[in-house]
């Protein structure tokens, strides 16, 4: 995974951080020490600078790179030191102690454990510093020196549990033994078998407490990963959820505004149609010609089957109104045939100018638009008529102007009027 192209910086944080982790398990330190460094390019910004920078100087001691750790662990105690971290300087100058005693400072090591001692008298790895001064006079050719500090080594270390003091041991018991061999010249196997079984015993331990570490660890990380694609299905859900009832408003809204909108437009044509009824009711007999020519659209529109379709109470109002005008049609369609007899009759031949002229531009719906606005028609009345909304006759208004050349200001039924020019 690490080796291919275009995997994103998170996902190659992650692999890296896991494969120095078990490149350490098995002291795999020599490609470690690559892929700390990779590390630290990708994750620069990260807390965790620190950490890698302590694994790096771990890991060129190990690696046989001393020289380099050298300079790593007096970075990190300079850090301590200018953020005032105490225990971490503790920390990283213990470390130093074990890189100068592979270098051969002895008295430099030596040096720093008994400022350590000085300054931190209560510190957990007494036992462990003793012993690093016992082994560098050891390895000074100073075994009087070295048998007194392990000797107060082990007077420390006294009292630890078995974990503990196995662990101790692992360092101690050979020193112990180097020590009676360089005074008497003699090994006692039983005593190196021992030291070697307790090496194995708290190996397998290290090993099995390790096992389960990393099982652990991967356990959090399946539970982490389940709990975050469950989070990540409820969040599509939720948005899936929202999106539907967005959707859904949407289109409730929208049917609100279109029944709003069918509500006024049949409101309107009411008016206009109650408005065209009453006006008949109370006119005398003698009628003018386009009150002559409202009866007759009345009478013959449709209008009563309009109205009847919707039997509401105020409809049924209308229907019984209607119904009391003279007629003969039953409720029939509108006869445009008659409709425009009697145009050409009250208008002195208007519609068959009109039909002549620009028969061949005018729609049907156009020119009865045209007639009845000739009659006295208002757009709501043409609407009811037509059964058009008031918008549609609006817009056909708008294309007959266009059509015929009408300018914008002037009347269509004015302009048709003129004499036509030659």
């Amino acid at each position: 995974m690490l080796t291919l192209p275009n995997v994103p910086d998170n996902i190659k944080i992650k692999l890296l951080q896991t494969r120095i982790g078990v490149g350490g398990a098995v002291f795999d330190c020599k490609n470690n020490i690559a892929y700390i460094k990779s590390l630290q390019a990708l994750d620069k910004d990260s807390a965790q600078q620190l950490e890698y920078k302590y694994q790096l100087c771990e890991n060129y001691q190990f690696a046989g790179q001393t020289d380099s750790a050298l300079l790593m662990i007096d970075e990190l105690i300079d850090y301590a030191y200018a953020n005032h971290k105490g225990e971490l300087q503790f920390q990283y100058q213990y470390e130093k102690i074990g890189i100068l005693e592979e270098l051969g400072k002895y008295e430099e090591s030596n040096a720093l454990v008994d400022y350590i001692l000085k300054n931190a008298p209560g510190n957990t790895a007494i036992p462990y510093l003793r012993f690093w001064k016992a082994l560098n006079y050891f390895n000074m050719g100073k075994l009087r020196e070295s048998s007194i500090e392990l000797a107060k080594a082990d007077s420390c270390a006294k009292g630890g549990n078995d974990f503990d003091n196995n662990y101790y041991e692992s360092f101690a018991g050979p020193l112990r033994e180097f020590l009676a061999y360089r005074q008497n010249g003699r090994i006692k196997l039983s005593q190196l078998a021992a030291l070697n079984n307790g090496q194995r015993d708290m190996f397998n331990r290290l090993e099995s407490t390790r096992w389960e570490t990393e099982q652990n660890v991967l356990k959090q990380e399946n539970k982490a990963l389940a709990l975050k694609a469950q989070n990540n299905r409820k969040t599509a859900i939720l948005i899936i959820v929202l999106l539907a009832a967005v959707i859904i408003g949407l289109l409730a809204l929208w049917n609100i505004q279109k029944r709003k909108r069918k509500i006024v437009e049949a409101e309107e044509r009411a008016e206009a149609l109650q408005k065209m009824v009453d006006e008949l009711r109370f006119h005398d007999g003698q009628s003018s010609g386009q009150e002559s020519l409202r009866r007759v659209m009345l009478q013959q529109l449709g209008i009563i089957k309009m109205v009847a379709e919707t039997p509401t109470e105020q409809n049924r109002e209308m229907l019984r109104k209607i119904s009391s005008i003279d007629s003969d049609t039953n409720g029939a369609l509108v006869n445009w045939e008659n409709v425009y007899e009697i145009i050409d009759n009250l208008y002195s031949g208007f519609h068959s100018r009109l039909h002549q002229r620009y028969g061949d531009l005018l729609s049907d719906k156009e020119e009865q638009i045209i007639v009845l606005m000739t009659a006295g028609f208002s757009t709501k009345e043409i609407s009811v008529i037509t059964r058009q909304t008031t918008a549609t006759i609006y817009v056909r208004k708008s294309s007959i102007r266009k059509k015929l050349g009408v300018p914008e200001k002037e009347d269509i039924v004015s302009f048709l009027r003129q004499p036509a020019s030659d």
